[in-house]
């Protein structure tokens, strides 16, 4: 039994559980932790600028850690800013406890400032919302945290009632739970999938965030080669086959995916390998044709229009050896044809301008950055030439939002890269749409002298709307961020800031910024109209 309070025992918990760092902004009932937080080694508190920034850092964490990300929000307006990125938890599958203050029990259901119901607010955005009990702390947190990185991984809300912090913690001090693990599949299914797979001639592999987190690049490649397929990924699982490989088909859903789909147009078999709808629907680009579904949930897709399904729902590796055991030659695809139509592609995603523009602002960063670097990005037009143009040599060197997809996201992103694995270089790649709603957390990484790259490109446009605008022959309207001019000024929050027109003069600042040892902000003047050609086309045409 423990003699600890409250509070210890839940900072205690958490670093026990492989937690680093807990991201929030604090209130009077979290001043106990906060000092449990100072006393503890290995584990610290991060004052964030926003609890939406808190939030996205704790998501990305556990996405790059497999450990569940850490929160905070206060009552009230502190629980529903942290639910931007609880909701990023939710649909960008990545672990995450969120903690919220609450209310005492009598007070529960009482009008009273600040006063909502967390449990009902945190409800549908998380797998699981529960209440902390002095005498079952370590049992609630463990449950949380199994729950958390269980099947398609998410957050959990545990509400810490106030008062409770300084009691004693009077339950058992329990030994970690074994990491979650997907039984094997079906053996009619595996041999269902295996005779569907020999008979036809062009099978492609749709590889998926579920793919990434059970880390299958190897076996996925392995069987990519052996039969000669092309694989096309979703955004998310961008770095599960490098761009320069034989059999890499490009990016689903991102810059002209029209192009990537001149190849899954000529599938007469789909395997889907941990392929999340939550990124893009299959029915969206899929031939109608046959779907092995290698996951560990069934698939979500319209059974009318798609009857021909096999779910080989369990162990994705255990899945993806049976089907690699098959003796099988080579399939029917032309990989020539495919890297004549991978090269064309890229050549249109290097345009030549005179102006700078954002893809020549990649092309140039991707010079600068170590290929272990990690990138981050934020919601807009860049993201979609981010998805097709930037090469990932690995899984999680970039780091979008797909899932909940929300604007704010590259900053809060890069802080939790750099305070993940501060060895490696990492850059913020974010829009001036993007980069005003947080902004903010810049004055975090001043706070703890966290050094990474932001990169704004300023073309005072919401490019991805106005160009929806435009192809509605509408007007463009509130779509401009500013009538003209640029964030201004040589430093924001103590950052300094660099701005670009020319890609000389980017190269050299870049090269510095990457180089410092704080954080940077380089302003890339660039003009909106390239992403015009080259976003937004149809992945399938019917």
């Amino acid at each position: 039994m423990s003699s600890k309070t409250v509070a210890k025992e839940v900072v205690e918990a958490f670093r026990d559980l492989g937690v680093r760092h807990i991201f929030g902004v604090p209130s009077g009932g979290w001043v106990d932790y906060m000092e449990a937080l100072r006393e503890t080694d290995g584990i610290d508190f991060i004052l964030t600028t926003h609890e939406g920034g808190a939030g996205m850092m704790a998501e990305v964490t556990g996405r790059l850690t497999g450990v569940p990300g850490v929160c905070f929000g206060t009552f009230g307006p502190g629980a529903t800013n942290l639910t931007t990125g609880v909701g990023e938890a939710l649909l960008d599958r990545s672990p995450m406890i969120a903690l919220s203050d609450e209310m005492t029990e009598s007070m529960r259901g009482r009008v009273t400032q600040m006063g909502i119901d967390h449990q009902a607010l945190f409800a549908p955005l998380t797998k699981k919302t529960t209440r902390l009990r002095a005498d079952a702390v370590r049992a609630i947190i463990t449950d949380a945290a199994a729950i958390a990185t269980s099947g398609r991984p998410g957050p959990v809300h545990i509400g810490l009632p106030v008062g409770m912090s300084a009691e004693p913690s009077t339950g058992a001090a329990l030994d970690l739970s074994a990491p979650w693990q997907a039984p094997p599949a079906s053996a009619t299914k595996l041999t269902e999938a295996s005779a569907l797979f020999t008979a036809k001639r062009r099978p492609i592999l749709a590889v998926g965030l579920g793919a990434v987190q059970a880390q299958l690049a190897e076996p996925i490649r392995l069987l990519a080669e052996k039969f000669a397929l092309p694989v096309v990924l979703t955004p998310m699982a961008k770095g599960m086959l490098r761009e320069d490989h034989p059999s890499y088909a490009g990016v689903l859903f991102h810059a002209l995916s029209d192009q990537v789909g001149q190849t899954h147009a000529q599938a007469d078999c789909v395997v889907a390998i941990g392929y999340d709808p939550v990124e893009f629907n299959l029915e969206s680009w899929m031939p109608h044709v046959p779907l092995i579904n290698v996951d560990v949930e069934p698939v979500d897709i319209d059974h009318a229009e798609y009857p021909d399904v096999i779910d080989v729902t369990g162990d994705i590796a255990g899945s993806l050896a049976h089907l690699a055991a098959l003796d099988l030659g080579p399939k029917d695809w032309d990989l020539v044809e495919l890297a004549e139509r991978r090269a064309s592609m890229f050549r249109q995603l290097r345009p030549e301008n005179a102006l700078l523009g954002p893809t020549q602002v990649l092309t140039i960063l991707r010079d600068v950055l170590p290929d272990d670097g990690i990138m981050t990005c934020d919601v807009g037009a860049h993201t979609h030439l981010i998805g097709q143009a930037w090469p990932t040599p690995a899984p999680r060197l970039q780091l979008m939002t797909n899932g909940w997809s929300t604007m704010g996201f590259g900053i809060p992103a890069a802080i939790a890269a750099k305070l993940a694995f501060p060895e490696k270089k990492v850059c913020a790649v974010v829009g001036d749409g993007g980069f005003l709603m947080t902004a903010g957390e810049l004055a975090t990484a001043v706070r703890y002298d966290i050094a990474f790259v932001t990169i704004v490109l300023t073309d005072n446009d919401l490019a991805l709307i106005r160009i929806k605008q435009q192809r509605k022959g509408n007007p463009i309207y509130g779509t401009p961020v500013r009538s003209k001019g640029t964030i201004g000024g040589d430093s924001i929050f103590g950052v300094p800031v660099v701005s670009v027109t020319t890609a000389e003069e980017l190269r050299a600042a870049l090269t510095d910024a990457i180089a410092s040892e704080g954080p940077v902000l380089i302003e890339a003047i660039v003009s909106s109209k390239e992403y015009d050609d080259l976003v937004l086309k149809k992945d399938k045409s019917e």
